[in-house]
């Protein structure tokens, strides 16, 4: 993703360390350790192993793509004052710049703790994984994106709980009274990610199709962990869009595979996914990659409830229902 250079005026941040120490921001000295969270599913996995030792301030306001994140002079105090700060390198340009710059506390970058896959290994219209990545290059306008690792690390549950260990190790070593919280935090969000990947596993073992359609890359790491394959009619970017070429071609592998569903983003726009169904006969169903929660997902809800709403669309899709 295109790197933007973050310049604040000195006034600026210093009035805004100033309103933040105040209790203008949301994470105030004296409430445990100060954590930085780049965007939900970080904010959540901290919330969980940390409980009632961390205050947590999630950079991303609900219902906003964190990629489209600017941020503002209150925001860079955070960064400079926050004990500690987890965040994916990429995913927030602009953040990525403000801890190189700003950030005096720990940090943890997820990409370090666990295995990241690259787009070219989780789409392609011919045979297995990524071969017809040669071909494909050129129906999509952002290479960069093509180039990168998949971001959406955390929709792998098991993935998901090894971040969640690295963030207790962490904060263990920070808040060294509190370490057997955070370990028997950790301890509890990893059983918790295990039973739904017990869950996952078993509900989609019945399907009758491999294949999931989706508007845009983001489901690399399911489609990894339960053995899918997943075609994205744009890339990794929420704002790429697909050529005339690949429209077709994705249009004719539906009709050719039967698939029965197209799937679209939360965050997103439906219009490509709603262009392929119209051409195909196919519905649409929302399957979505937690980058942040919504009002439509309900007040209630959380990674967990919202990846069981993505298990039950699955099973749907892939008639395992």
């Amino acid at each position: 993703m295109r790197r933007t250079m973050l310049t604040v005026p000195l006034a600026g941040l210093t009035a805004a360390a100033a309103l933040t120490a105040c209790g203008g921001g949301d994470a105030t000295a004296g409430e445990g350790v100060n954590v930085i969270a780049a965007f939900y599913p970080l904010a959540f996995a901290t919330e969980q192993v940390g409980g009632e030792g961390v205050t947590v301030t999630n950079l991303t306001p609900a219902g906003q793509e964190p990629h489209d994140i600017e941020l503002d002079p209150s925001d860079i105090a955070r960064v400079e004052e926050a004990d500690y700060i987890v965040y994916l390198e990429g995913f927030i340009p602009e953040l990525d710049t403000a801890i190189d710059e700003y950030a005096s506390g720990r940090t943890l970058e997820i990409g370090s703790v666990v295995d990241m896959i690259g787009y070219d290994d989780t789409d392609s219209l011919e045979g297995g994984p990524g071969e017809d990545h040669e071909h494909e290059t050129e129906d999509h306008h952002d290479h960069d994106a093509l180039e990168g690792g998949d971001p959406h690390v955390w929709l792998d549950p098991i993935r998901y709980a090894a971040i969640g260990e690295a963030i207790a190790a962490d904060l263990a070593d920070i808040d060294e009274d509190e370490a057997e919280t955070y370990t028997a935090g950790a301890a509890e969000f990893t059983a918790a990610l295990t039973e739904l990947d017990a869950e996952f596993t078993e509900g989609l073992a019945e399907r009758v199709s491999d294949e999931i359609v989706t508007s845009h890359a983001a489901f690399g790491y399911l489609a990894d962990r339960y053995g899918l394959r997943q075609i994205a009619i744009a890339g990794l970017s929420p704002d790429q869009e697909a050529s005339s070429r690949r429209m077709a071609r994705i249009a004719q592998f539906v009709e050719d595979h039967g698939v029965t569903t197209i799937f679209f983003e939360t965050l997103a726009s439906s219009s490509i996914a709603d262009t392929i169904a119209a051409e195909t006969g196919a519905q649409t169903a929302v399957l979505n990659p937690l980058e942040g929660l919504t009002e439509a997902d309900g007040d209630d809800a959380d990674y967990f409830s919202v990846m069981r709403d993505n298990l039950a669309a699955l099973q749907m899709a892939l008639g395992a229902a």
